[in-house]
């Protein structure tokens, strides 16, 4: 080792913190994504992504913290930035072959051997660089790299015909995230090229992965009800056997609700009353930065189950949410205090108040008041069933087809009453039961191959309304005036 004498200083990477992971609220997010910026731009559209990271979900995906053209990035920076909980799924609608604009044939200047492009969502691709007449030629006379802001930079490289360049004239094709409709979002099938688009890729999700879907949601487009109305609807059924919930916005532009007492009847007119969905209003901010509510209550809910051993029976109301404020989509600053906040839960609507900082507020999925069933009433309630159900489904598949006789009857049976008693020892349920009935298993079903099991479950509802009743007691003012307390 070399001797050293004085005093020196030395520099270490900055240590990232790795995400803290969660599969039973496993988002699936569809909109919109910077793909030029991606590594391959052109081989992520309409095709399901996983992400555990940011730095995955960047390199893949591309970002921008312009959140309002670039959907996708409201979830990216919520789930990474925010609550640091992984993984995701992303699924990219902004096609670069079909949401694109032609950008004109213009000069830029060269300062040291580099111009810079402004124009952003440049495909680089596209680009056509030239000097005077000559064109020049990528990786031989330039370089083209995009800078933090997603404008594009043009190295000259040293050596090149064209380095001493004063000015260049530059051409390209942009992607254009305008031109994404709802219809795009909302996808389909298409039986001429046998491919899903959009929304109805979902279905994918675990086939690719082995995942299943927790939460979907599609920040910046759900309060489109065209979008929002099918995002509920694919909440069951995934794969034929399935469930999850989904989190949709309320419109809060200038033709949506503006007034916290206009919240209710758009939910009503507009069809959000979906059981597995829960509804937000109005939009957040964390900063300078500006959130569909749903980027940000959907991380904070796979935080809560992946902080709580990944089991979905914590509610995610009160639960702190570092946010700055409470927005419309202009930027008009909304303030609720309880009372208007609880008006809100009342017609199922989840919102945020500010006490001891901002928290999410609402227990009630979309489906109340008109429905008060507490398994599809209470959100977590509603969760714990579909998570529970969807487990099942995953633990004994690889028991179908084997014999239908005693030894397999029991083995389900007393594996999930072990799991139940698991759960109820940790106070992540108050029961939970299965029983084989035979009433329940006439022999024409059984000789037709269909065996039922009856289980039942209670998970905890929420305190959401705790009362402590004050009354003033005169004999205790007796007492003490007349020496009884001393």
């Amino acid at each position: 080792m070399t001797y050293y004498h004085g005093i020196r200083v030395e520099e270490q990477a900055t240590s990232i913190i790795a995400p803290i992971t969660s599969t039973a609220g496993l988002q699936v997010v569809v909109g919109t994504a910077p793909v030029n910026l991606a590594k391959d731009p052109y081989s992520v559209t309409n095709t399901p992504l996983i992400a555990y990271s940011f730095a995955e979900a960047v390199s893949k995906l591309g970002y921008s913290d312009d959140f309002k053209k670039y959907t996708l990035c409201q979830s990216m920076d919520a789930s990474f930035r925010v609550f640091n909980v992984a993984p995701i799924i992303f699924i990219n609608v902004l096609d670069p072959k079909k949401h694109k604009k032609d950008n004109p044939e213009g000069p830029i200047n060269v300062v040291a051997k580099q111009a810079k492009i402004e124009t952003v969502g440049v495909l680089l691709d596209t680009l056509v660089v030239k000097n005077g007449s000559a064109i020049l030629k990528k990786d031989v006379d330039y370089i083209a790299t995009f800078s933090e802001d997603g404008s594009v930079l043009i190295s000259l490289i040293e050596g090149s015909a064209h380095a001493s360049a004063s000015s260049l004239t530059v051409k390209s094709t942009s992607i254009d995230p305008t031109a994404v409709r709802a219809k795009d979002v909302v996808g389909g099938y298409d039986a001429a090229t046998d491919k899903e688009t959009g929304i109805e890729l979902i279905r994918q999700v675990y086939p690719k992965f082995g995942l299943v879907p927790g939460l979907l949601l599609a920040p910046g487009w759900s309060h489109i009800p065209e979008v929002g109305v099918v995002l509920g609807a694919k909440c069951t059924e995934i794969n034929g056997v399935f469930s999850c919930e989904c989190v949709i916005d309320v419109d809060c532009t200038s033709t949506g609700a503006k007034k916290y007492t206009d919240v209710g009847t758009w939910k009503k007119q507009h069809g959000y009353t979906n059981k597995h969905s829960v509804v937000l209003w109005p939009q957040i901010k964390v900063g300078t930065k500006q959130y569909a509510y749903s980027a940000i209550f959907a991380a904070l809910v796979a935080y809560t189950d992946a902080t709580n051993d990944d089991v979905p029976n914590l509610s995610p109301s009160n639960k702190l949410i570092g946010i700055s404020g409470m927005v419309l989509d202009d930027g008009t600053e909304v303030v609720l205090d309880q009372d208007q906040a609880g008006a809100l839960n009342g017609e199922g609507i989840v919102t945020a108040i500010n006490v001891g900082g901002w928290r999410s507020w609402g227990n009630n999925t979309a489906a109340y008041p008109g429905i008060t069933d507490p398994k599809d009433r209470w959100f977590c309630c509603r969760r714990f069933f579909s998570w529970w159900s969807n487990s099942f489904i995953l633990t004994y598949f690889h028991k179908v087809d084997d014999p239908a006789n005693y030894r397999l009857i029991e083995s389900i049976v007393d594996s999930e009453n072990i799991r139940g008693n698991s759960y109820v020892s940790q106070s992540k349920c108050a029961g939970a039961k299965i029983v084989f009935d035979e009433k329940d298993n006439q022999v024409t079903d059984i000789l037709n191959g269909k065996i039922k099991f009856h289980q039942y479950l209670a998970p905890y509802v929420p305190a959401e309304n705790i009362v402590n009743v004050l009354e003033f007691d005169p004999t205790m003012l007796s007492t003490a005036l007349n020496g009884g307390g001393n």
